[in-house]
């Protein structure tokens, strides 16, 4: 049906009149005219820019699947931002020792870096609470939910400045709960535990020393041939695929899982803050949601890789692995009373993030513990005999 002619705009200026016949000049001119403002309007799809290009370095040895984990998270920053934003991930020892990567990035030695808060405990104890500290009932995606909406963003930007560290961190990657350790000899009693010779980090050193222990931090390359030396009685680490890695079931064969010293750590990843502010605007606003990307993908990973591991570890690598005894699990939690009693008389921001973090688990922990289902009951309905024996 013909309606008559139609006459088009364009931002309310007539630019043609069509009518049933018209040249195919005009038609191609009308064409033009109204491409002409959307290519002025997308200037930046025409024009190919150079990627910014940033040198960071993790914390962790370029086997293990924590680096793994920090490569991932720059794919996801790299793919989230067009391209436009590329950062080289070089592993521990590139250019400074993995437990200074802190300090490198403050000083823009480093661009950024990749770790674990908790490793910054000696600058201030209060970076021991993000992680391994006392998990007042939270695994490591509560605690992070605390990051996100309980105030602990804010409160590890005041340590930060207390620390006197010029770097802007975002806190994502929930660690699974880290096993108690590695153990010449099985483990069944706190009494067993007395004057053991063992290797942990952070504020786990203050709690199993409160359990009669003999701690000591190690660099990950050393842990193994001390406790083949004989140097060590056991020591912990981070999980089934990383220790599986680094050789322990070489030199030990009884593996507790559980523990109340690490079970709710998660991953940092830090920006020299120059380099951070001088980044264009949009970018800066990806920044977090690459980091929730990453934190989502890293969670599923650790499920499929760990579980295949610890299983390996039993059925192929012959090592007892066994649940730590709840009489011993019991003590760590009152340990974990006298540390934080002793540590939050010190240091006010430390008492400070302990205040907060309880007042967060004491709601969100009620109501996870009001809806949430026994998971354990419904595992053993279905699989009584584990996934090794069927």
């Amino acid at each position: 049906m013909n309606v008559g002619p139609r006459v088009k705009n364009q931002g309310g200026v007539k630019i043609g009149v069509d009518k049933p016949a018209k040249s195919a000049s005009r038609r191609r001119f009308l064409a033009v005219a109204a491409a002409a403002p959307a290519a002025l309007a997308f200037p930046a799809i025409a024009r190919a820019q150079a990627p910014i290009t940033l040198r960071f370095q993790s914390t962790w040895p370029p086997k293990f699947i924590y680096h793994e984990f920090a490569v991932d998270w720059t794919k996801k920053v790299f793919e989230l931002t067009g391209g436009r934003l590329k950062i080289d991930m070089l592993s521990a020892g590139a250019v400074v020792p993995g437990l200074q990567v802190v300090e490198a990035t403050d000083k823009g030695v480093l661009d950024g870096g990749h770790g674990i808060p908790g490793f910054w405990f000696g600058k201030n104890t209060a970076f021991g609470l993000y992680g391994a500290g006392p998990d007042f009932s939270m695994d490591p995606n509560q605690l992070l939910g605390w990051c996100e909406y309980g105030g602990g963003k804010e409160l590890f930007a005041e340590i930060q400045a207390a620390a006197k560290l010029d770097i802007v961190s975002f806190l994502f990657g929930p660690v699974p709960c880290e096993p108690m350790g590695w153990f010449k000899k099985e483990i069944k009693t706190v009494a067993d535990l007395k004057g053991l010779k063992f290797r942990t980090a952070g504020l786990a050193v203050d709690m199993f020393k409160e359990l009669g222990m003999s701690t000591v931090q190690l660099a990950p390359a050393d842990i193994v041939p001390s406790i083949d030396r004989g140097v060590l009685d056991g020591a912990e680490f981070a999980s089934a695929t990383d220790d599986r890695i680094m050789g322990f079931p070489d030199v030990a064969k009884f593996y507790l899982q559980q523990s109340y010293h690490m079970a709710n750590n998660f991953c940092e990843v830090m920006f020299n803050k120059k380099r951070y502010d001088a980044l264009p605007a949009d970018i800066k606003g990806i920044l977090p949601l690459a980091s929730h990307a990453a934190s989502a993908d890293m969670h599923w990973k650790s499920m499929h890789r760990m579980s295949t591991d610890l299983i390996e570890l039993q059925t192929v690598q012959k090592v007892k692995v066994s649940r730590t005894p709840k009489v011993i699990l019991d003590a760590q939690l009152k340990a974990w009373d006298r540390v934080i009693e002793r540590r939050s008389a010190e240091n006010p921001l430390f008492a400070k993030v302990i205040e907060s973090q309880k007042a967060w688990a004491k709601r969100v922990m009620y109501w996870h513990n009001t809806v949430q289902v026994d998971q354990r009951a419904a595992y053993a309905h279905y699989f009584p005999k584990g996934p090794i024996d069927t």
